[in-house]
Parts: structure tokens; sequence; C-alpha cells
């Protein structure tokens, strides 16, 4: 049996700050064509709830990437596992992650993203863990700053379980899952 995850932040608390973070991407995004870009899988549900409340026209799109595989610490490489359906030249684009850890990701798919050509790019992570950084990155929209913890719910995993939860939660072992 594994352990049941401690709450950490609660559906309550998360369902407010989304409305917060889409109210600032509502009116600091430039207006224009709107492209969100979810990162899967982990910001699946993040990236739904965030464009319900984003009050303006937009369009989805999804990129698939790999940098922890069933690891609960980031390899360092990204992989893109799948690309973006769309075009976003020109287009007003915001690039959703579930967490922003080391931060190489997200440099690398910032780069990857500007040498498209959109209007502007923007950045929203749900979490972000200041403490662990490899890189030096900018997140323009952050969700909560976390300490280092290992967690899940809310979309993220571990071991691809805990994803419906519908609060972050913690787990003092995830080898144990």
């Amino acid at each position: 049996m594994s352990p049941t995850p401690s709450t950490f932040i609660s559906a309550e608390k998360i369902s407010a700050r989304v409305r917060e973070l889409a109210t600032a991407v509502t009116t600091g995004i430039p207006p224009g064509p709107l492209t969100v870009v979810g990162v899967l899988r982990g910001s699946f549900i993040f990236t739904a709830d965030l464009v319900r409340n984003i009050e303006r026209e937009l369009a989805c799109d999804f990129l698939t990437v790999r940098s922890y595989g069933d690891a609960t610490v980031s390899s360092g490489v990204v992989e893109i596992v799948a690309d973006l359906a769309s075009p976003i030249a020109d287009r007003h684009v915001l690039l959703v992650e579930d967490i922003v850890d080391t931060g190489l990701t997200l440099k690398y798919l910032t780069e990857l993203l500007i040498a498209r050509s959109p209007a502007s790019l923007q950045t929203c992570a749900l979490l972000s863990k200041p403490s662990r950084r490899r890189t030096t990155i900018t997140i323009d929209h952050v969700g909560f700053e976390i300490e280092d913890r290992f967690v899940v719910g809310y979309g993220m995993d571990a071991a691809q379980r805990f994803r419906n939860l519908p609060y972050i939660g913690t787990i003092d072992d995830p080898q144990v899952v």
C-alpha cells in the first residue's frame, strides 16, 4: 500500500490563486492572438483551469516533454516527445508549466519558442522551487513559491500516480510509491 500524500496546498487555495493568475494574464499580455501552450503531462489540470479563467479569446496547444521519466529528480536533459500542432509566429504565447525546479526545462522551452518568432512570450508556473535552480530564468507569473519538497496532485505525479488529487500534496519518501 502506498502512502497517502499530506495536503500541502488545498484545492480552495489553488482555485483562488489560479483566478488571480488568469486576471494577471488577461491584463498583462498585449492585445492580439494568444496561444496558451501547456507543458504535458504535469500542467494539464492547471492549464485547463487557467484557460477557463482567462477572459479573452485564445487558442490552446501542448508540448510533451520528458526530463524526469519516472525519476524524482530531473535528468537535466529535455526531450521533446510531442511538438506543437500549430505555428506560433506573430502570436502572443503563454507557456504554462506545473513546476519549475532546476529551470533547465523552462529555459530550453523558452529558447525553443522564441526561435519560432512569437509576438511575445510569457511564462506561467503553478509552483516554483527557487532553491533548486541550476540556471537563471524569469517566470512571469508564479502561483506559489515552495521549499524543496516532492509534490504530487493537481496533475503532478509520482511514477504516474496521484495526478487526480484535487490538492497539492507531499510525499515524504517518493521512492516508496
